[in-house]
């Protein structure tokens, strides 16, 4: 055979082989159609639509800045991602601002800063909005809180106080920990001084927010497992005040008391949840429904991604819910968002959601890698490509 004959197919050989190595390696990126998600079968109230705003990797908590810069921390991925947004909330580049962290699930933003949670620190970014593709080497605020990984990512958030709120989960699943340092929320100054205790009898808080009208601070609180599928709930707080105590690890829901230390206390003695919410249903991030796009019934009520169950004999969670709120007194709880769960397989986890100025909602997913826009636009329709 001639060799010069040959060449052609060794170069479209090579060219082939270089193409696969770099998929595999993730240098290139698919084309949108084939990076779709099936929005189409998330199931909303009549006249909302959902879309993809943009694929993130790991998706957890999301912080927006005053100039629209959304940023968004991680579990697994141990980075944080920023994506800006223009006037009409359309994504902008995808960048990493802080990497190689551990579980830097809570992002939260103060007087030009992005605060970010790194199980034992809580990290700064100054001046960050100005410098996506130089970001400077994060400040420590704090680096003395537990270093367990059990329970050990944070969801944190600024209070209308100023504080910076900042959970400590318990250790474990079912424990009797040191009251003063695990299942509690502490809050600080955001310099990180003066460390307070605000709740305690917190198992593992990765959701709150603060009531629009009262300043309350609204909880979700994860259950305890291996007690059967159907208990206990988990859990919607109501902490007007500080010093309060939420039950765990004495008494579970509203009056359940857990079967290894529910002897030395009773159930009485605690805060009982303003809602229980479905069992297992790992009620993750939430807030205050605050703006007006939505009809007027949502206004000021609460919505909660549910990220999921993992060991229940029937899978569920996978949604996003809505508690309806009277005064400070919880009346319902719907689903609102759903069909992340088909058939008792998920292909997505909802783990945050977020207000847009314009009222509309964010919900953020890790598993999937997304962050999904819901709006409420009269007639329903769904779209999973990014425009």
């Amino acid at each position: 055979m001639n060799t010069l004959s040959i060449l052609p197919f060794f170069r479209r050989l090579a060219g082939t082989c270089r193409l696969a190595s770099a998929l595999l390696a993730g240098a290139l990126t698919l084309p949108a159609a084939a990076d779709a998600l099936p929005l189409e079968k998330i199931a909303l109230p009549p006249g909302f639509t959902i879309e993809l705003l943009a694929r993130v990797p790991n998706a957890r908590q999301m912080a927006l800045s005053p100039q629209g810069v959304l940023y968004v921390g991680s579990m697994r991925a141990g980075k944080v991602h920023a994506l800006p947004l223009d006037r009409d909330y359309r994504p902008g580049k995808l960048r990493v601002v802080a990497d190689d962290l551990k579980l830097p699930v809570g992002v939260a933003w103060r007087d030009g800063s992005l605060y970010v949670s790194a199980v034992d620190r809580i990290l700064r970014l100054d001046g960050i909005d100005a410098r996506l593709d130089d970001p400077p080497a994060p400040a420590v605020v704090r680096d003395d809180l537990p270093k367990e990984t059990h329970h050990g990512w944070k969801f944190i958030a600024f209070g209308p106080d100023g504080w910076l709120y900042v959970p400590v989960g318990a250790p474990c699943n079912i424990c009797e920990p040191d009251p003063e340092r695990y299942a509690t929320i502490l809050r600080m100054r955001p310099d990180g001084s003066q460390l307070q205790t605000f709740a305690r009898g917190v198992r593992n808080t990765v959701g709150f927010d603060w009531h629009p009208a009262s300043g309350a601070l609204w909880f979700t609180d994860n259950g305890r497992d291996w007690l059967g599928d159907d208990r206990p709930p988990d859990e919607l707080n109501h902490a007007p005040k500080p010093g309060l105590h939420f039950g765990y690890p004495y008494c579970h829901g509203d009056a359940i008391a857990d079967p290894e230390f529910g002897r030395k206390r009773a159930c009485d003695e605690f805060t009982p949840p303003a809602q229980n919410l479905g069992p297992h249903v790992a009620a993750l991030g939430m807030r205050f429904y605050t703006g007006s796009q939505f009809p007027a019934q949502y206004r000021n009520q609460v919505f909660i991604a549910e990220h999921g169950s993992w060991n229940r004999g029937r899978k569920i969670g996978y949604r996003v819910s809505v508690v309806t709120l009277a005064g400070d007194r919880a009346v319902s709880y719907a689903p609102f968002a759903s069909g992340w769960l088909q058939d008792e397989s998920a292909w997505g986890r909802p783990a945050d959601v977020l207000v847009l100025p314009d009222g509309s909602l964010l919900v953020s997913d890790d598993q999937a890698g997304a962050i999904y826009r819901i709006r409420y636009a009269g007639e329903r329709k769904a779209s999973g490509i990014p425009q």
